[in-house]
């Protein structure tokens, strides 16, 4: 494995992607409408004059940020998830497959090309995420870590989504997966928070019936895979600012920003009957998220360089070699 076999891969993927109109013609859509729907949350905050204690800058940010994760990663599954079967089923593969490239070259290849296009509908999103920035309601530096954490995450889903295209003999198979996996990333972890919680609360008897003692510490961890709470968490927090209420002048965090209520609320779940964890910066979630999003583009990886090995065992019924 060379890195002159892996960007001659992604050279040849990405040439082919650009010599479909249709490939320009949904960035262009992606742009104005992402843009255009943060241009109008804008103009909705701006109208709120008691929106985050007249900052419409800090709820903007978090809740397009949060937006655009959740759309990008909508939109990855399809850009890795055919990238082998796909390839296989025209019969193209095989030429790669005989040349001196090795498994790892065109894996590896094919995840960059992949990756790059969710980065480039990442750097489409930019007007209306760096708006706030300009502004002065967000920080530069802030504004950096998120969307570094968003580039990670949208490199994940194309690892796992290329996987189970090697995986799988059928493109539109393959994709369904890619679906389900980023939905139970994004919904079924929550799920099974909620179910865990339930199942790990415990009933005390205080002489007047009782009570249920909720448990949130023993099963906090399920929700620290999900790509929102590890984006939400992982986001420096904002410094107090000063504001005004009648005669009485008091420092605080902004109340409306997306991004910091959720990391507040997931560190509160790692303390018994959910005491706050975020005010003296410990309980820190996104780690053991990100740690697990990571390893699983890797095993991803893994698993896609040893299906790309010839020669094949055996091949998939109705699917060409060559």
């Amino acid at each position: 494995m060379t890195l002159h076999g892996i960007g001659l891969v992604a050279r040849m993927e990405v040439t082919t992607r650009l010599r479909t109109g249709r490939w320009k013609t949904l960035m262009a859509v992606w742009f104005v409408v992402v843009n255009g729907l943060g241009l109008l949350l804008r103009l909705a905050m701006g109208s709120d004059d008691t929106s985050s204690y007249g900052e419409p800058g800090v709820p903007m940010f978090g809740a397009v940020l949060l937006g655009v994760l959740v759309l990008t990663l909508l939109v990855t599954p399809a850009l890795g998830g055919q990238s082998i079967n796909g390839d296989r089923e025209r019969g193209t593969l095989a030429t790669l497959q005989v040349t001196r490239l090795a498994p790892g070259d065109i894996a590896l290849g094919k995840l960059a090309a992949a990756w790059g296009s969710g980065l480039l509908t990442l750097l489409l999103t930019l007007p209306c995420v760096l708006w706030p920035v300009a502004e002065g309601a967000i920080g530069l530096g802030r504004a950096v870590v998120v969307l570094f954490v968003t580039a990670l995450l949208i490199g994940v889903v194309c690892a796992v989504s290329q996987a189970w295209s090697a995986l799988l003999a059928r493109s539109i198979t393959s994709v369904l997966m890619s679906y389900l996996t980023v939905f139970a990333l994004l919904v079924g972890t929550p799920l099974l928070f909620g179910i865990g919680a339930t199942l790990a609360a415990e009933h005390r008897d205080d002489g007047y019936g009782g009570y249920t003692d909720d448990r949130p510490d023993r099963v906090w961890w399920l929700l620290a895979p999900n790509p929102v709470v590890v984006l939400a968490d992982a986001a420096p927090r904002l410094p107090e600012r000063e504001y005004v209420v009648g005669d009485e002048v008091f420092t605080r965090e902004p109340s409306n920003d997306p991004l910091g209520g959720i990391s507040r609320a997931v560190r509160d779940s790692r303390h018994r009957d959910g005491r706050r964890g975020r005010d003296d910066g410990e309980g820190a979630v996104w780690p053991y998220g990100l740690a697990f999003n990571l390893a699983l583009a890797a095993g991803a990886i893994s698993v896609t360089v040893i299906r790309l090995r010839t020669p094949l065992r055996r091949v998939p019924r109705g699917v060409r070699v060559a």
